[in-house]
């Protein structure tokens, strides 16, 4: 865990996000737990009550979880990953952000699963607060993203960090420490 960790940091200094100290010398699994990585980790089609309560298993909070979700303005996803999202009518997206993810994603199942999408279209190699900004836009690549905005509890979290880049880089550096911080072994 250490050398994910550290990677993590790392990588984003690399995408000119924030940096943080990373704790080193505790005790850390020697072996993967794919079951268990499969509980843990969230749904790309997890509704915001999901998220909130898998977060909060883990003692992250609600504004930890968006700020941590801020990670998806860089990275990219599989069109299994967001096709219903982009094809389906009563979805709240952009329209023409829609019309864009499409051209590279085949409506058919099956078909084009593993094509990438970036997660965010304008600033996909930085770690900015972009992601947030483009969750007010409707622009959210997976349902599980454009939750946090959707005339619920987060919508002020999303709101506050799309305004400041400043906030999000600090709250995001102090999310990643507590997330680095779960479950070690003693």
């Amino acid at each position: 865990m250490h050398i994910l960790a550290v990677a993590a940091r790392d990588a984003s200094v690399a995408v000119s996000g924030p940096s943080w100290t990373v704790n080193l010398g505790r005790r850390d699994s020697t072996t993967a737990n794919v079951a268990k990585a499969g509980t843990d980790l969230p749904s790309f089609r997890a509704g915001l009550d999901s998220l909130i309560s898998l977060f909060d298993r883990k003692g992250l909070n609600a504004r930890d979880m968006v700020v941590l979700s801020g990670s998806h303005t860089i990275g990219q996803a599989q069109c299994v990953t967001f096709r219903e999202r982009i094809y389906n009518a009563s979805s709240d997206i952009d329209a023409n952000f829609a019309r864009t993810r499409q051209r590279g994603c085949p409506s058919t199942p099956g078909q084009g699963n593993s094509n990438l999408a970036a997660l965010d279209l304008v600033t996909p190699n930085q770690l900015d607060n972009n992601y947030f900004k483009n969750l007010i836009q409707k622009k959210g690549l997976l349902a599980s993203d454009q939750v946090l905005y959707s005339g619920q509890s987060t919508d002020s979290i999303v709101t506050e960090y799309s305004k400041s880049p400043s906030k999000f880089s600090a709250d995001f550096a102090a999310a990643m420490i507590k997330m680095g911080n779960i479950e070690p072994l003693s």
